[in-house]
């Protein structure tokens, strides 16, 4: 078993909107929000607050980042997510250069350049850099920002993580924690791995859940249902390639298929991200719609709109996400958690209810239940 420290040190594979919103989480809750629990499901866990993150490395493919401090590489274009912490101190981390693979869709180039990707003309590591990068910076969680359909980026990092003995955070739809030959070599080098697919603090995916687990518990037939988001920030526009969407669309479906009293044929759900619009920026706005059946057979449904700053949404969650992997680091568990990875994430090995989850969780925090799902 590790010695605990008082800090993380964490890695960030991508410099987005997600990442900039975590690292102003860390200093917002390090200073002005320091006594405020506003926004997390939990000030302490195990003795790791949010102010214990330290952001030791990053990798990024932009020019407008790479070189950069973290600190000021998350305020650079094409980022676009609400500034909520007025003072971000410099991290001392600078963003390497990171592998391109399949992460920059080919259209994404095609965009105004403030609103997309550009690709440095610089040498790309490999992963045997990547790892003695994370090595020297005393790397222990490596969270994963990659773009959605970034299977081969996500494949690079994962095996950097392993070379490095670092923590695995899944945070995008690649999956890596519901592979088995993945868990299983994390399993192996007995370091944690939490995904996939990050679940947004009070996003689309749990809301909607949330309904069709109140349609079950009220007696009430789920018919049919969807769920349409758009928004305007890089993931939307990198999502305009439809090849690169199969495993968001199953990650979202999925989530909310877990929660539904029967299967809806194929025909009945619709869960998947909809449409580009530039002007809304880092907002997502989700129409979701459910028909059923009440008493009698008499029909009803429910519409709802959702309209939420996407990056802070989820910036929460990944902070617990990476206080349970160090915790995990600490008690020598490796291999998935499947409490945290059900908890917060849309595609974890193991569905459960969300009332479940979060029982596995506190079962995991409390160190009386062998949390690893292979």
């Amino acid at each position: 078993m590790r010695t605990p420290s008082l800090s993380i040190n964490v890695a960030l594979a991508g410099v987005g909107n997600c990442a900039s919103s975590l690292v102003q989480g860390i200093a917002h809750y390090s200073n002005g929000g320091a006594n405020d629990a506003i926004g997390l499901s939990r000030w302490d866990m195990c003795g790791y607050r949010p102010k214990d993150l330290r952001i030791v490395a990053a990798f990024d493919v932009d020019p407008r980042k790479v070189g950069k401090d973290v600190a000021e590489a998350i305020f650079a274009a094409p980022n676009c997510t609400a500034i909520f912490c007025d003072h971000v101190p410099a991290t001392g981390a600078r963003v390497a250069m990171g592998a391109v693979c399949d992460g920059v869709s080919p259209h994404m180039l095609e965009a105004p350049a403030e609103r997309s990707f550009r690709v440095a003309d610089l040498p790309q590591p490999s992963v045997s850099e990547a790892a003695e990068h994370l090595r020297r910076s005393e790397t222990q969680v490596l969270i994963n920002y990659m773009p959605v359909g970034s299977e081969q980026a996500t494949a690079f990092y994962a095996e950097a993580a392993l070379k490095a003995g670092a923590a695995f955070v899944n945070a995008m739809p690649v999956f890596v924690a519901s592979n088995p030959d993945w868990a299983k070599r994390f399993a192996d080098a007995r370091l944690p791995l939490i995904g996939d697919d990050i679940k947004a603090q009070l996003g689309a995916t749990i809301v909607h859940r949330t309904l069709v687990d109140l349609f079950a518990r009220r007696g009430v037939r789920l018919d049919r249902t969807y769920q349409l988001n758009t928004g305007g920030n890089t993931d939307f526009l990198n999502m305009l390639n439809r090849d690169r969407l199969a495993s968001k669309k199953r990650s979202k479906t999925e989530a909310v298929q877990s929660a539904t009293e029967r299967p809806l044929d194929a025909e009945d759900i619709h869960v998947g991200p909809s449409d580009y619009v530039a002007w809304q920026k880092d907002n997502k706005v989700a129409f979701v719609r459910l028909e059923g059946q009440l008493f009698g057979g008499v029909p009803m449904h429910i519409e709802l709109r959702l309209s939420v700053e996407d990056s802070p949404n989820s910036a929460g969650v990944a902070i617990d996400m990476i206080r349970a992997a160090r915790i995990a680091l600490d008690r020598g568990v490796g291999g998935v958690l499947a409490g945290p990875s059900a908890a917060w994430c849309k595609h974890p090995p193991v569905q459960m209810r969300d009332e479940d989850a979060e029982a596995a969780v506190e079962a995991f925090l409390g160190g009386t239940f062998p949390d690893t799902s292979y």
